[in-house]
């Protein structure tokens, strides 16, 4: 079977369409990995792209997220055997006092499609929490989002937290939100700034050295 059938179909947003071919590909005795790796993965990277060029919208990056999802859904209870090692394990969360996940959850989404392993914290997550997690987790990176600017310096707040627990250098950080900026990012000592669910994801591969 031709993946760049399931590819076309993630970038089109046609997520039934996406979930058939899934289905066939595997009944062709396809690998789940492989098809990750030769669909899911590219087609995201270049919806990531298209996004950054401001080619696509907001909406059409969402359906093709969710296409992609709804082919994970079906790949990710056959990848528990250790088929496909994960580009990274990533720990995210929105910080103390702020509710919004919208653009969290569509970096996570992303971050998935690209092939990281992503542990997502939710929403008012205190700084505790976060440096409970990456003692637990052991991620490669953590991501924090806010919305709003008077929960930014909760990430300040989760960095020290990180760094008087000695966690601070085992960890890539890399911060985002509508008020958040490259210069805030570099004040509070994070590694990397995303300014959009689709740069996320070269950023984070970027800040771990994948190529």
């Amino acid at each position: 079977m031709d993946l760049r059938q399931i590819h076309d179909s993630v970038i089109a947003g046609d997520a039934p369409a996406v979930e058939e071919l899934v289905q066939q590909a595997l009944s062709d005795s396809v690998p789940a990995g492989e098809i990750i790796l030769g669909s899911l993965i590219p087609a995201m990277t270049e919806v990531g792209d298209s996004f950054g060029r401001q080619e696509i919208y907001v909406s059409e990056m969402l359906l093709a997220a969710r296409a992609m999802k709804s082919a994970l859904r079906i790949l990710k209870p056959l990848l528990l055997q250790g088929e496909l090692e994960p580009a990274g394990c990533v720990l995210m969360g929105t910080v103390k006092g702020d509710l919004h996940d919208i653009g969290k959850n569509l970096v996570c989404t992303m971050l998935e499609g690209a092939g990281f392993q992503v542990i997502d914290l939710g929403i008012d997550v205190p700084p505790g929490t976060f440096v409970d997690a990456v003692r637990e987790r052991k991620p490669d990176l953590v991501g924090m989002s806010a919305l709003l600017t008077t929960t930014m310096a909760e990430m300040r707040s989760t960095i020290e937290a990180l760094r008087e627990a000695g966690l601070r250098n085992g960890v890539k950080i890399m911060v985002g939100g509508a008020p958040v900026t490259q210069a805030y990012a570099d004040q509070i000592g994070a590694d990397g700034y995303a300014p959009d669910a689709g740069t996320s994801v070269r950023r984070a591969r970027r800040l771990l050295s994948i190529e």
